[in-house]
């Protein structure tokens, strides 16, 4: 399978730029996800690459095949790219069989009868539903007709395949075992697949690697681990995963971070980081709600850890976890716990190197700037 290359995407729509400089590159048979909230241009750009968006500028190549290159004014049409899709819809003909549905791209490549049966048996025996063939989309449970579209995209052995956002429409337990079924799938197919989603935990499940994207913009590309524990920015923090942010003043420097004074109650605060700062300078400092721990006044925390005080709020029991709100100064503080019934004056501990510390110089979306008022 072809890796694809995308080179200085643009998009505009009159004047309104939905896509500003996307560069990216995906790798022969990698599991790539573009992740971003509603209305960022994440499906502009995989229907950019699918050849159902005309780029305003930039290239997009597929091997040593190019698409795209808006300076040659080269554009190749959605049928002359041999690319896969499911839509979010499924997009079924309900009044055909499934074996039907699947014929329809065969029939347009002109594939013989004989040949097509082979295919289509091969494609939803892919997918679990070869004894399905001859029945309808609508004698099919959602869970299948997600199948189904997905064996509609494989059937012409595409070369690379493009998914936006073919889980949504199911409800979450079987969106969970649908992507862990997709996964494998594409693993033993080895096909180049790049999905669209809005969900964070399905890009983290299934994903080689993630692009966050935000305003027309790409955030950061990395793996999952790298995406959820090393966030380029606070914006990336906010979206991905839940995230408690604190704003806080440098006091001084050490070696290895800072020491910070919180905003909300004037609290003091190690933090380890390689980001160069100042003292008096205003940081932002964001930390994971599992990374945080209470403890009783009568809890000694381990050397070097950062105990702030505070007070809880309210307990959610959520089975395999508790869920705090805390009050620390004039903010609340989120934190996830294996310990049930805590209550009243309390401290809570951080390691140094759990802060994740963001100058103010980084500019926020109004999306992240809705989560953080969502989650502080």
């Amino acid at each position: 399978m072809p890796d694809v290359k995308v080179s200085h995407l643009n998009k505009q729509f009159g004047g309104n730029v939905v896509l500003d400089d996307i560069d990216f590159t995906i790798r022969d048979g990698e599991f790539f996800t573009l992740l971003g909230p509603s209305g960022c241009g994440k499906s502009t750009t995989l229907n950019c690459i699918a050849g159902l968006e005309q780029p305003s500028g930039g290239t997009i190549a597929v091997g040593d095949t190019t698409f795209v290159d808006t300076a040659s004014k080269l554009f190749v049409p959605p049928e002359g790219r041999n690319l896969g899709m499911v839509f979010q819809s499924y997009a079924l003909w309900p009044h055909k069989t499934i074996a039907a549905n699947l014929a329809m791209p065969l029939q347009i490549r002109k594939v013989g009868k004989t040949e097509q049966r082979r295919l289509i048996d091969d494609a939803l025996d892919k997918v679990g539903l070869l004894h399905l063939r001859e029945r309808y989309p609508h004698q099919l449970s959602g869970g299948q007709q997600q199948r189904v579209a997905l064996a509609r995209a494989l059937v012409y052995s595409p070369s690379v395949l493009l998914l936006d956002e073919p889980l949504s429409n199911l409800d979450a337990k079987l969106r969970e075992q649908a992507r862990a079924w997709l996964k494998r799938l594409q693993e033993d197919l080895g096909i180049t697949t790049v999905y669209v989603t809005h969900d964070q935990d399905e890009a983290l499940a299934l994903s080689d690697r993630i692009a966050v994207m935000a305003g027309g913009h790409m955030l950061q590309i990395g793996t999952p681990q790298e995406i959820y524990e090393t966030p380029a920015t606070a914006e990336v923090a906010a979206f991905v995963g839940r995230c408690n942010f604190l704003k806080a003043t440098v006091t001084e420097t050490t070696r290895d971070g800072a020491v910070l004074k919180l905003e909300s109650d004037s609290q003091a605060l190690s933090v380890t980081t390689a980001r160069p700062l100042s003292a008096g300078e205003t940081v932002t400092v964001a930390v994971r709600p599992e990374r945080l721990s209470i403890l009783t006044t009568r809890d000694k925390a381990a050397p070097g850890t950062n105990v702030i005080g505070a007070e809880v709020l309210t307990t959610s029991y959520l089975g395999s976890r508790f869920e705090y709100d805390l009050k620390v100064g004039d903010l609340v503080v989120q934190v996830v716990s294996d310990r049930g019934g805590l209550a009243g004056a309390v401290n809570l501990a951080v390691e140094p190197d759990a802060c994740l510390v963001y100058t103010n110089a980084v500019e926020l979306s109004e999306d992240a700037q809705a989560l953080l008022t969502v989650t502080v």
